[in-house]
């Protein structure tokens, strides 16, 4: 049996597999708040204690770059070297992978009832897939076929440079250059991004705050949530809400379509994270369809390429669990 993990800035999903059950049945599962413990080697060591299983490997999907065997967290200061786990958990070995490498390792085997297709497209067969997933921070991946099957690969493509594409987010560039120096897409395609964008247009474009909706913030322990549903109220819409969220959806588009030309992905995108299925209305309008063929000459190219939602929330950890029962192979 292994222990695989999903292990992320805000949450971390954990669960014991087995060859037997496979990468979708776990023995035993946990899902927790991953700032509750002091380390992964706590998270890991409770875990077990609470499962009550033996495993003799681990393999961890973490959300920060992966050197050697080691990594840092990009918005948790923790880090998570493989050697000094393994003697922790008593275990022969601990693989760690970037979170979205994990996820990324799960799209060849995804059903159709874990994705929601926003486009069709024309995919070419074998071509290179893509993955694009906003959360608490902007997880980048792809997938090439290797003449056997897809191999995935981790980026960190979310940290690149912001390239704003209108007046409005040449302003709002301007605005996060002067607080923070570099403006990589993670500040504005990520639950703190949307934080970001809804003050910008508050404070420099006097979009009405209505009152009802500061006394939900006052009872709300994340105001992005509150945010989503208020952009996508049908009987009292907010425009300060929605403008936010059509901005952030067109800076998503945007990215996802220069990842697809950057690794030439025919076969399609694939969007993963809990945030793209609670915006889904954002992502069927024209807006954002637009946004994502706005590539000049390739236009036509980026205009085939099949578009899809990873709805199934567990898709890291089961990637984890994937990646591990087929390295026991």
């Amino acid at each position: 049996m292994i222990l695989a993990a999903d292990i992320g800035g805000t949450n971390s999903r954990l669960g014991i597999f087995s060859a037997r059950k496979g990468p979708r049945s776990p023995l035993a599962e946990m899902t927790c708040q991953t700032s509750a413990f002091h380390s992964a080697a706590d998270l890991l060591v409770t875990f077990l204690k609470q499962a009550g299983y033996a495993v003799d490997r681990v393999f961890l999907g973490i959300a920060g770059p992966v050197i050697q065997g080691e990594a840092s967290m990009t918005n948790l200061p923790w880090v998570i070297r493989e050697d000094q786990l393994r003697e922790a958990l008593k275990v022969k070995s601990v693989s760690v992978l970037n979170d979205l490498h994990a996820m990324a390792c799960f799209l060849p085997v995804l059903k159709a009832s874990e994705l929601y297709t926003l486009r069709t497209g024309q995919p070419e067969p074998r071509g290179a897939l893509a993955l694009i997933a906003p959360g608490t921070g902007l997880g980048e991946a792809f997938l090439v076929w290797d003449g056997k099957g897809y191999r995935a690969y981790p980026s960190e493509g979310g940290h690149a440079d912001f390239t704003p594409i209108s007046d409005l987010g040449i302003e709002l560039f301007k605005k996060l250059r002067d607080r923070f120096g570099h403006v990589g897409l993670e500040r504005i395609c990520s639950v703190s991004g949307i934080l970001e964008i809804y003050r910008f247009l508050r404070e420099y474009h006097s979009l009405e705050e209505p009152e009802w909706l500061i006394r939900q913030f006052d009872g709300a322990e994340n105001p992005v949530p509150v945010i989503i549903e208020a952009a996508l109220h049908q009987d009292v819409p907010c425009d300060l809400c929605r403008q936010t969220m059509e901005i952030f959806s067109s800076a998503l588009a945007v990215e996802a379509a220069n990842l697809a030309l950057k690794v030439l992905a025919t076969g399609g995108v694939y969007f993963g994270g809990g945030i793209v299925n609670r915006i889904l209305p954002f992502l069927q309008s024209d807006h954002f369809s637009k946004s994502f063929q706005r590539k000049g000459r390739l236009s036509e190219l980026v205009s085939k390429i099949p578009i899809h939602v990873v709805v199934e929330p567990k898709a890291g950890l089961y990637g984890a669990a994937y990646f591990g029962l087929a390295m026991r192979d």
